[in-house]
């Protein structure tokens, strides 16, 4: 672990157990809902020959989308989600083995470019990678622009995941983080993919930016 503060992985037996735990809660909820699922990408075809992808979502809408991940390409592709460098980074991670995926630590806040380093590696080595664009700690419903330099840099496509409720509890959280009431109805539907050039310059980089933060925008109920 590095000593220089702000830029040490955080993880200990506590975050570890905790997140497990997490992960569990999160399954038994899910194993309640009816999830539908939706591809319009092609992800779910094991035959696909779709290369590596960039997931987008909003942080606050995460809680259903590992297991919608796992259900129809779980069997057939990996993935890596980045989490925070922090405690709750780690609880994070732990709570997405559950469902079967990898983690890469870090942010825009801590690590950051560590973290695109190692988001860049997974997808060299085959595995997609997922992002919240507007974590760890917002602006809510505001693209950051890491996930375009990745994009532009890798050729990567990048997927935009749209997540709808039909009865939910939203959390006191900088995000309104959304948790699906048991039984409830869930919509998760896989986009299709948005394919970037390399070596765009400034205005056509906050073009690009803009255009899919309006994308994942729409069909955010809370976001207008």
């Amino acid at each position: 672990m590095s000593s220089k503060k702000g830029t040490e992985i955080r993880s200990d037996r506590k975050s570890a157990m905790l997140g497990t735990l997490i992960g569990w809660l999160m399954k038994s909820i899910v194993a309640t809902l009816r999830l539908e699922v939706r591809d319009l990408c092609g992800i779910s075809s094991s035959q696909n020959s779709l290369p590596p992808v960039i997931y987008i979502l909003w942080h606050n809408r995460f809680f259903t989308v590992p297991a919608a991940w796992n259900k129809i390409c779980g069997n057939h592709r990996q993935c890596v989600a980045l989490t925070s460098a922090s405690h709750d980074g780690d609880m994070v991670a732990r709570a997405m083995a559950v469902f079967g995926l990898g983690a890469v630590r870090g942010s825009s806040s801590r690590r950051g470019v560590a973290a695109l380093v190692g988001l860049k590696r997974a997808l060299q080595e085959g595995l997609d990678v997922c992002l919240t664009p507007d974590g760890p700690r917002g602006p809510r419903y505001i693209i950051q622009p890491g996930v375009i330099k990745l994009a532009e840099a890798t050729g990567a496509p990048i997927v935009p995941i749209h997540v709808a409720f039909s009865s939910a509890w939203r959390l006191k959280t900088w995000d309104r983080f959304v948790i699906p009431k048991p039984f409830s109805r869930v919509i998760v539907t896989f986009s299709e993919s948005i394919h970037l050039t390399k070596g765009i310059d400034v205005e056509t980089f906050e073009s690009e930016r803009l255009k899919i933060e309006t994308l994942l925008v729409n069909g955010t109920d809370d976001a207008q």
